[in-house]
């Protein structure tokens, strides 16, 4: 009888994982910007959620974000076409759409230099919505107060990011007590690889199965050559090389992140991002692969939190991080969220698995956990990304909830096979 049950488990797994939504160029057709990649701007939704099982209320969430909306990284990208920019204007090598960026550009470089990676005013927005929506979701977990431990990198816009999530929360109801910490005491759970962070350990990278059929894959040059010839009469001479159209490409994407929407004109186009877009997952997924085990730290610490406030040594409601997109891609991956660790071996099939506009600004993943009238039924437990129901690599009856026992033992196991 076991083994008829094992399968019939495992087979509702796989349906619910198909069952999650439209394929991926679909929801690039309804969507253009969402080929942005980890520069999509976050998206909220209302979708309705599934039904707790009869005489389950939510206690508690464990919660992991990217900061929010922002500025470039670095200053390599404002500074490379700000030479670039300034030397083909010189020599008299741009187009006329290339001299009208040109002048918009040098008119916005004093704000996007002093801005370099710092959070914008749509960044704190976006976790101000989150939270609240966090929230009106769950009330049961909020109503009556309690403590939240909210922890982050040491960087600014991920502790902004965290501020404005938390202060939202606390307008929703003062009775919370929320404590904020950016510290290298709590980096192991939030960002592991941290230099900064001391019980940095090293892990294994891994490499994707399609990498070995990469030269299946056709490239996507002609774009970029496209995009090249739209603000250049020439490139010779010019500085960048085969980097001028990724910082191009890479300039466009942000825009919408720091209210420079149409400062490039007509240089790049949303179909054309869409035409890239399968090209450009892939090197995503081959990065956010490599990097998964590197996570380990962050999955046993959300482990290690749930445990202690289901056997009552903690009184959290909520576990709170606040970190970076090389980080929540690659625990998307380590935990095998909507499929994201199948590691297909066709180049073409990687699409359906990873979407890297699952890793945009204020990219979110909520562990919700559900406790039943009876205390002799299993804690339960529902994962979401970015505000929709996910499907989990573990055997379930009653998608999207999770026996707790049957998670935390799966990903303890993942953990430990791959230190």
């Amino acid at each position: 009888m076991k083994k008829p049950l094992l399968l019939i488990l495992f087979l509702l797994v796989a349906l619910s994982g198909m069952a999650q939504g439209v394929p991926a160029l679909e929801q690039l057709k309804a969507d253009p910007k969402k080929s942005y990649g980890n520069d999509y701007p976050y998206l909220f939704e209302t979708v309705e959620p599934t039904r707790a099982p009869r005489g389950y209320k939510p206690f508690y969430i464990s919660h992991y974000a990217r900061h929010g909306s922002r500025y470039y990284w670095n200053s390599s990208l404002y500074n490379q076409l700000d030479t670039l920019m300034t030397e083909a204007h010189d020599k008299h090598l741009l187009t006329a759409e290339g001299e009208r960026f040109y002048s918009r550009f040098m008119e916005a470089k004093d704000e996007l230099m002093t801005g370099i990676s710092e959070l914008t005013q749509l960044g704190w927005e976006q976790h101000q919505g989150i939270a609240r929506t966090m929230y009106n979701r769950f009330p049961e977990v909020f109503r009556k107060g309690g403590n939240i431990l909210a922890i982050s990198s040491l960087s600014g816009r991920c502790v902004l990011s965290m501020s404005a999530f938390c202060q939202e929360l606390t307008q929703c109801n003062p009775a919370l007590e929320i404590r904020e910490q950016s510290s290298r005491f709590t980096l192991d759970g939030v960002v592991p690889d941290d230099k900064e962070n001391p019980l940095k350990r090293d892990f294994p990278k891994a490499t994707p199965r399609y990498e070995k059929n990469r030269d299946k894959f056709v490239s996507d040059d002609h774009l970029r050559d496209d995009i090249i010839k739209r603000v250049f009469t020439s490139t010779e001479g010019l500085p960048g090389g085969r980097r001028i159209a990724g910082d191009l490409i890479n300039l466009y994407t942000s825009l919408p992140n720091i209210y420079h929407e149409g400062m490039m004109g007509d240089i790049i186009s949303d179909q054309e991002m869409v035409d890239r877009w399968e090209s450009s997952n892939l090197g995503s997924y081959s990065w956010v692969f490599s990097l998964q085990y590197a996570m380990i730290p962050i999955l046993e610490d959300i482990i290690r939190k749930a445990d202690a406030v289901i056997d009552g040594s903690s009184d959290r409601v909520a576990d709170l991080r606040f970190g970076h997109d090389s980080c929540i891609g690659p625990l998307t991956v380590l935990m095998g969220i909507n499929g994201a660790d199948r590691d297909p071996e066709d180049p073409y099939e990687v699409k359906e698995c990873y979407q890297n506009w699952e890793t945009c600004k204020a990219a979110n993943i909520q562990l919700v956990f559900y406790r039943s009238r009876k205390a002799s039924n299993p804690i339960l437990v529902k994962c979401m990304l970015n505000g929709f129901e996910a499907s989990l690599p573990i055997a379930t009856d009653m998608f999207p909830y999770y026996r707790w026992n049957d998670l935390r033992d799966f990903y303890t196991a993942r953990c430990n096979s791959n230190k």
